[in-house]
């Protein structure tokens, strides 16, 4: 029987279907982030009194739009994230990965509280909640686009497909070591961005921090590109032109945010506003697409330990064999009849 054998391309759909519209409210939400429309309304679940669908979004203007389209694409997620959840409890035959659909579920269901937190309770009515909110939302799509790598046939297939690829081209520990490394450094980063953001805080910090990730991240994309494996391949590349897209976001953010020689930064002018959106877009996906690079790295490790155990077994089991035959002929031959 082969190793995807049970696979169901349902899990994989519906991983993927998570991820996407959980881009909703992510776009909506930083865009009411760079506006400062976070508290458009006083008053969550409800907005001015209203349901989340009965409020007049589409006939709203300006900050209520914006945080109103930001609830109703968490309210998207939500179900999408119960969906999920369901198509990998009847779908999907391992165990951990049922448990992953709960842990998206709840994930996202603490998204949703952070924000509506915000709004309820006075003493946390401030940038530091959308400052947590914010950093964990690249937390929880990282996960999905995680579910959807795990629920995808190469997963299952990889550890048949590698041996013919040769284990040679399988990570190494380094390169396990250097992608958990450089995705905890990125993430570091992009907090330090929220600080920013939200705080007014860390600037020099994630100044100095962007260069510290990204030579980590260049350094991993070449290393895992090298390997050969062409599981590694495609993000690999990716991550390289999103980091080489997230430096000249932050170029532009910065110059129409703080200005540059003769530039004078206009606050809440288009172009800053699209800059400073985009700049935390792209962030997101950058962390988004090194986890899924970490995530295949760690399962090509997996596998290369796991042929690296099956070889050991089998030198064992020759060498036993060697030994059993030894033995055999090492023995004194009995006579039929009597004493050797």
């Amino acid at each position: 029987m082969s190793a995807s054998s049970n696979y169901s391309r349902w899990t994989h759909i519906a991983a993927i279907c998570t991820a996407v519209t959980a881009l909703a409210p992510i776009i909506l939400g930083a865009q009411t982030t760079t506006t400062n429309a976070g508290m458009a309304f006083p008053d969550w679940p409800t907005s001015d009194g209203h349901g989340m669908l009965t409020y007049p979004w589409l006939s709203s203007t300006g900050a209520k739009f914006l945080e109103h389209g930001h609830r109703l694409g968490g309210a998207l997620i939500g179900f999408a994230s119960v969906f999920l959840m369901l198509v990998l409890q009847f779908l999907d035959d391992r165990r951990w990965v049922r448990r992953l659909g709960y842990v998206v579920l709840l994930a996202v269901i603490g998204q949703g509280l952070l924000g509506g937190l915000r709004v309820v309770r006075d003493a946390l009515n401030s940038r530091g909640l959308a400052f947590v909110h914010g950093s964990t939302a690249a937390l929880v799509f990282a996960l999905m686009c995680s579910v959807a790598v795990v629920t995808s046939r190469r997963w299952r297939s990889v550890a048949l497909d590698s041996p013919a690829e040769s284990v040679s081209t399988l990570p190494g520990p380094l390169v396990a070591w250097l992608a958990a490394g450089t995705w905890v450094t990125v993430y570091v980063q992009y907090v330090l961005g929220g600080l920013v953001r939200h705080q007014g805080q860390a600037l020099i910090e994630h100044l100095i921090f962007a260069f510290v990730a990204g030579l980590l991240v260049i350094v991993l994309g070449v290393t895992a590109a090298a390997s050969g494996h062409t599981w590694l391949r495609g993000p690999s590349l990716l991550v390289g032109v999103v980091l080489l897209m997230q430096l000249a976001l932050g170029a532009g953010a910065w110059i129409t945010k703080y200005g540059f020689n003769d530039r004078v930064a206009v606050a809440g002018s288009t172009e800053q506003i699209a800059f400073r959106t985009l700049h935390v877009l792209n962030g997101m996906a950058l962390f988004a697409t090194l986890s899924v690079l970490t995530v295949r790295v760690f399962r090509l490790r997996w596998v290369a330990q796991q042929a690296t155990r099956s070889a050991g077994s089998g030198v064992s089991a020759s060498v036993r064999e060697m030994d059993a035959a030894a033995a055999v002929r090492s023995a004194p031959v009995v006579a039929k009849g009597g004493a050797a």
